[in-house]
């Protein structure tokens, strides 16, 4: 094993939804659903739709100042950006660029990475890699998502699963006393089933054209029970591989935060990990899937309700196309 010159922390979180919020009773009218389907197969009851206006570099400067302050900074102490997402303001540049200059700021690396909903966890272990070389001292990673802008409004069976929103975290460098730290991570992905998940047009292998535009192939396409099946999977490995390679079992984590994917995952997880379900963090009836965003949102939200505390220990996990996956083990 690698010696770490330092260790890397989190040291603020933030997040920023849109106001608009769209109930499940706002889906009836549009599409041939129910409440009590939505509710009973996802645990969603509302979601928030970012406005005609906003892009996800709006979204991700809102969250990324509360971070920032929460971690008692200054905005020029950042070392780096990394954005988190697979909807991005433009196809390029990136948006970590775009946010760079909203926050005033230039003369370092800023970048985007795309790893679907397990973006921040990806983004997350990059920054933590930074900061143990010694290399950097503070990265603000944004897991931002606009992706009601990206799904087909007529296909009942994704348009009622995501909802817009951006979580931010300061990863910086912890003091040598300080208990607050990282302690693993595993990422992982397997691109066999790459075309489970996927927008399918706008890249370089289905140009815009009208006929893409006509077949709505510029929108969200999920094999969805497929993808449930390798989400409860690859989360479970990702966890029991930093868990065993820190001797751990489950019953010592204080707190296990899931991707918001679908209730029935979160669920199933759990049980399958046999954790304590009053550990597990949900807000998935307020969000919906937020891709990306959805961890670092509910990390804002423990951190600031005062449900997790300083020197808990934490347990993430995430999946996502590609397919992605990956595992966050840190104390707080």
């Amino acid at each position: 094993m690698l010696t770490k010159e330092y260790h890397a922390k989190i040291s603020g979180t933030g997040m920023y939804v849109p106001d608009k919020i769209l109930t499940n009773y706002d889906l009836e009218k549009m599409v041939d659903t129910s409440d009590e389907w939505i509710k009973s197969r996802t645990g969603m009851s509302e979601r928030r739709i970012a406005s005609k206006e906003q892009a996800a570099s709006d979204l991700s400067y809102e969250a990324a100042v509360k971070a920032i302050e929460a971690a008692r900074i200054k905005t020029k102490e950042i070392d780096m950006i990394i954005v988190a997402t697979i909807s991005p303001d433009h196809p390029f540049p990136s948006t970590a660029c775009i946010l760079q200059k909203k926050l005033g700021l230039k003369g370092f690396p800023a970048f985007d990475i795309a790893a679907g909903c397990t973006g921040w966890i990806y983004a997350a272990n990059i920054a933590k890699q930074y900061i143990e070389n010694g290399i950097v001292s503070n990265v603000l990673v944004i897991g931002v998502e606009i992706l009601t802008k990206l799904v087909n409004w007529s296909d009942r069976s994704t348009c009622v699963l995501f909802g817009d929103g951006a979580g931010a975290t300061i990863i910086s460098r912890a003091d040598e006393k300080d208990i607050s730290r990282f302690i693993d991570s595993e990422i992982s992905a397997d691109g066999t089933h790459y075309d489970l998940l996927i927008q399918n047009a706008g890249g370089s292998r289905i140009p815009a054209s009208k006929e893409s535009v006509e077949g709505n192939l510029h929108t969200i396409y999920m094999e969805g029970n497929k993808i449930f099946k390798h989400a409860v999977k690859s989360m479970y490995q990702a966890c029991e591989v930093v868990l065993k390679r820190n001797h751990l079992d489950v019953h010592s984590i204080d707190w296990l935060i899931t991707h918001q994917a679908n209730m029935r995952i979160i669920n199933a997880l759990g049980k399958k990990l046999n954790i304590d379900e009053k550990k597990v963090i949900v807000n998935i009836e307020k969000y919906a899937n937020t891709s990306a965003a959805t961890i670092p949102i509910a990390l804002d939200e423990a951190v600031r309700s005062k449900k997790i505390r300083h020197g808990d220990l934490v347990l993430m996990a995430s999946f996502g196309a590609g397919l992605t996956s990956g595992s966050l083990l840190l104390r707080m």
